[in-house]
């Protein structure tokens, strides 16, 4: 048997999960989604996914046809049918379909999608050996324009910063804001550590408020790790003794080399590898 997708409470097969070319979720991008991990057949921390998925609907006026408590029975349903206990969750609600033009209120019945699969964002290897990262000209979405803490499926910002990292050569690229502090990578918060404290770009600074970010924070706390959420410059990136990303499909992978330059001497430091176990024996038991 083949994959099972859920689109609006029908679970059908891979081949036939399809919406309409009229929905403005392919037409413009208007819909909000949400990326989420089960691991041992628990999924990890659903309650702050869906809640964040909500929170990215109301932003754009985009009413969700169902209740919180039934998308996670609806995640629940599509991760027993496809038999997964391990697992990447794309969630997805898009506006629905409607005419061509921009208006969203033309738009009728928004969908509910459900993906659950398999992913590997990084070689194995890369968590052992740590990655070389690049800063790219791209900037990061002023919030004011499209607020980055909108998990949003116009994803184009990052794409295009995407493609600049790969141009150079590398799997993973850091956008700065408008200002010229450090604000994320195109789909990972970012943190060094200086002096033995945890350092991470604010929310202010335009970025995803990441949930495995927030779980970062909170495991430094409970081992010892002081913590500080700053502006950061390229400059702090250059002389931090550590620096690793977050995302719930990366979950933790440290840096090694950023525009060149090497980082804790090219490998990945100690308070990294402690969070990174400590966040495996959190998710994996």
């Amino acid at each position: 048997m083949g994959l099972k997708v859920y689109i609006d409470g029908r679970l059908v097969e891979k081949d036939d999960a399809k919406i309409s070319v009229f929905d403005h979720g392919f037409l413009y991008g208007d819909g909000v989604f949400e990326g989420i991990r089960a691991y041992n057949g628990k999924v990890f921390k659903m309650k702050e996914h869906i809640d964040r998925l909500y929170f990215s609907a109301a932003a754009i006026e985009l009413t969700v046809p169902i209740t919180k408590e039934q998308y996670a029975a609806a995640i629940e349903k599509t991760l027993k049918a496809n038999n997964m206990r391990d697992a990447y969750i794309r969630a997805i609600v898009t506006r629905g379909c409607g005419q061509l033009g921009l208006n969203p209120r033309i738009c009728t019945d928004p969908s509910v999608v459900i993906i659950t699969d398999s992913i590997t964002l990084y070689p194995p290897e890369l968590y052992e050996n740590g990655l070389d990262v690049v800063t790219v000209s791209t900037l990061r979405n002023h919030p004011n324009a499209l607020d980055p803490r909108i998990k949003s499926l116009n994803y184009l910002n990052n794409i295009l910063a995407k493609i600049e990292g790969l141009n150079a050569g590398v799997m993973e690229a850091i956008m700065l804001n408008v200002q010229g502090y450090v604000a994320e990578c195109t789909g990972d918060n970012i943190f060094v550590v200086m002096d033995g404290k945890l350092i991470t770009p604010p929310k202010s600074a335009g970025i995803l408020d990441g949930i495995t970010r927030n779980v970062v924070i909170e495991l430094a706390g409970k081992i010892g790790i002081p913590v500080a959420e700053t502006n950061l410059t390229r400059y702090d990136l250059f002389i931090a003794d550590e620096c690793f990303l977050t995302g719930t499909a990366a979950e933790i992978i440290p840096v090694i080399k950023i525009d060149g330059r090497r980082v804790a001497g090219g490998k990945p430091g100690p308070a990294t590898l402690k969070l990174l176990q400590e966040f495996r024996k959190l998710t994996r038991g």
